[in-house]
């Protein structure tokens, strides 16, 4: 079987292109607005609140373990998270359709020391009003600055040298304030 492609097919990944470049610069110019507080339970089963966050900056970030955008970018994060912690730097895992033991064994094979939480309604509630129409795929992330500040949005996996230059930047704006 002959297969013949499309002669719209470079137009419509041109279109795609331009389409996400366009948000991942919508989000990068945002202007930084209050982070959103939030609660709940560990997959360690330990209360965990935004407000033990105070002063560090963050990365939320919305994944799942069969997710193989967010598989791929989770060892990067775990790099970044020992190379970062002791300067202010962590992230946030918000597992999103799970069921806690598979996030448990996981984060064991993967070597994830930072917090994990459950998504849980209220969870995906406190972040969903920070993104045009909500979190509508993962791995999406949220990027808190020091001083409690969201900085900006993305969607989709990033490599261990963006979430550097991510940690490098919102660790530098505590410095900066003093």
């Amino acid at each position: 079987m002959k297969r013949f492609a499309s002669p719209f097919a470079p137009f419509v990944a041109a279109l795609m292109v331009l389409a996400l470049s366009f948000v991942f610069s919508a989000q990068a110019d945002a202007k930084p607005t209050p982070a959103p507080s939030f609660s709940g339970v560990s997959v360690d089963g330990k209360p965990f609140s935004s407000a033990s966050l105070k002063g560090k900056a963050y990365i939320v970030n919305f994944f799942a373990t069969w997710c193989p955008p967010c598989r791929s970018e989770i060892p990067d994060m775990v790099q970044v998270q020992k190379a970062w912690a002791s300067k202010g730097f962590t992230f946030v895992g918000i597992a999103v359709n799970e069921q806690a033991p598979n996030v448990k064994n996981f984060m064991k094979t993967q070597g994830i020391t930072y917090p994990v939480m459950m998504a849980t309604p209220a969870l995906i509630r406190a972040f969903n009003g920070y993104i045009d129409g909500g979190i509508t795929g993962i791995p999406t992330s949220f990027i808190v600055d020091s001083s409690g500040m969201l900085t900006g949005v993305i969607v989709g996996p990033r490599s261990k040298a963006e979430f550097e230059k991510i940690a490098s930047m919102t660790v530098a704006k505590k410095s900066s304030k003093k």
